[in-house]
């Protein structure tokens, strides 16, 4: 696309802090840094999200974000790493091209947290398996 920021770095026609490309992904540092070492990996092949990516872009990507966490837990010693994707302006997306977060994590002070609340007194597991089984 020709306005995405991420399709503009993949084709190098802005420049962005690359730790990694093939012909497929590339995986650059993220500007917000939410933890030092916080990498994007993306495919270069433009998807709005994990919705709409092929699976084989998918694969690649998870591959690299694999090889880009083990890296990245190595060279800066890290206690653990966190990869995640957001689809959608309510679950965290900003921009508009499929990426995964390579969030190496440090400790419980590492300034990023996911918490997960338990709500299983407000949500009736039957009734919700029931929708998605219908």
């Amino acid at each position: 696309m020709s306005n995405c920021i991420f399709c503009k770095i993949a084709n190098h026609e802005i420049p962005g802090k690359i730790l990694y490309e093939d012909n497929d992904c590339i995986a650059f540092l993220d500007l917000s840094q939410t933890t030092k070492g916080h990498t994007l990996v993306i495919p270069k092949a433009h998807a709005k999200s994990v919705l709409e990516i092929d699976q084989d872009n998918l694969a690649k990507s998870f591959k690299v974000a694999q090889n880009m966490a083990n890296m990245l837990k190595t060279k800066l010693n890290a206690n653990g790493v966190n990869i995640i994707t957001n689809s959608g302006i309510i679950a965290g997306q900003t921009i508009e091209h499929f990426h995964l977060h390579v969030i190496p994590r440090f400790d419980e002070n590492d300034t990023f947290e996911i918490n997960f609340t338990d709500n299983s007194q407000i949500c009736n597991l039957d009734e919700v398996f029931k929708i998605i089984k219908e």
